[in-house]
């Protein structure tokens, strides 16, 4: 599976770079990001609009490319991670986790037997409508799929070290805004007690042997933390990256 790759870099101290696709539902937006420079994409189906059809053509296409596309659920369902995973998602990022049930349910849904209680349909697109050994494919899948829990409230960080001892959930993903606004600080980003909640979320993660990254929409607070143990981590979204190559638009028109 394509993501096998993405997490070895992981695990081998690399350092990998995604951005969220909030808008543009048309397949070559993989590709696109890919010849960027991008290691991977996650779809956000939380806020977003996409339709089913929408996220497995994208799916396809990224599979198709060896691009790693992940999707955010809209709220942890069965149902929402099992079709995200059959549509060959390379992972799946849960929003607002704030206990270790909810990890766990994840895992539950997102993995096979004996991890979790995925469900078993092996001629589907993340098989490629290949014919596959099932116990051997089911043990690969298992491997390679990445799970995140995002981080975005004060429980979430009070209850970090619980959620990432969680077994088959790789990374603690910080969602700042939505963390900010729960301390009654938006976008306070160098706050001390956000600081704080950051540095946690990081040691726990370590600690667990997990991994942990964050997702901010501009490169100026999400540098520092790049050399202060944040592996996976996200800039910046397909919408947003339309905007910042047309800020030289103003210039050509003489505003």
């Amino acid at each position: 599976m394509i993501m096998a790759g993405l997490k070895q870099r992981l695990r081998a101290g690399e350092q990998i770079l995604g951005t969220m696709v909030t808008t543009f539902a048309c397949p070559d937006i993989a590709r696109l990001l890919q010849n960027a420079g991008f290691d991977f994409f996650i779809v956000d189906c939380e806020h977003g609009a996409f339709t089913t059809r929408e996220v497995a053509n994208i799916l396809a296409e990224a599979r198709g490319i060896g691009m790693p596309g992940l999707v955010r659920i809209p709220e942890m369902r069965r149902e929402h991670a099992l079709k995200f995973m059959e549509m060959g998602a390379s992972g799946l990022l849960l929003p607002n986790t704030e206990s270790a049930d909810q990890a766990r349910m994840l895992v539950d849904c997102a993995k096979y037997a004996p991890m979790g209680h995925r469900g078993v349909s092996l001629s589907r697109p993340h098989t490629d409508f290949k014919k596959v050994n099932g116990p051997d494919y089911m043990k690969q899948s298992n491997e390679d799929t990445l799970l995140l829990c995002q981080i975005e409230s004060r429980a979430g960080v009070e209850h970090i070290e619980e959620i990432v001892a969680v077994e088959g959930i790789d990374v603690a993903f910080i969602g700042p805004n939505d963390m900010t606004q729960d301390y009654g600080k938006l976008d306070h980003f160098d706050d001390p007690e956000i600081v704080a909640a950051f540095e946690r979320v990081i040691a726990a993660a370590q600690a667990a042997g997990k991994f942990s990254g964050v997702h901010f929409g501009s490169s100026e607070p999400l540098r520092p933390w790049l050399s202060r143990g944040m592996q996976c981590n996200m800039w910046n979204s397909d919408s947003g990256l339309l905007a910042l190559g047309a800020a030289g638009l103003a210039g050509l028109k003489g505003e």
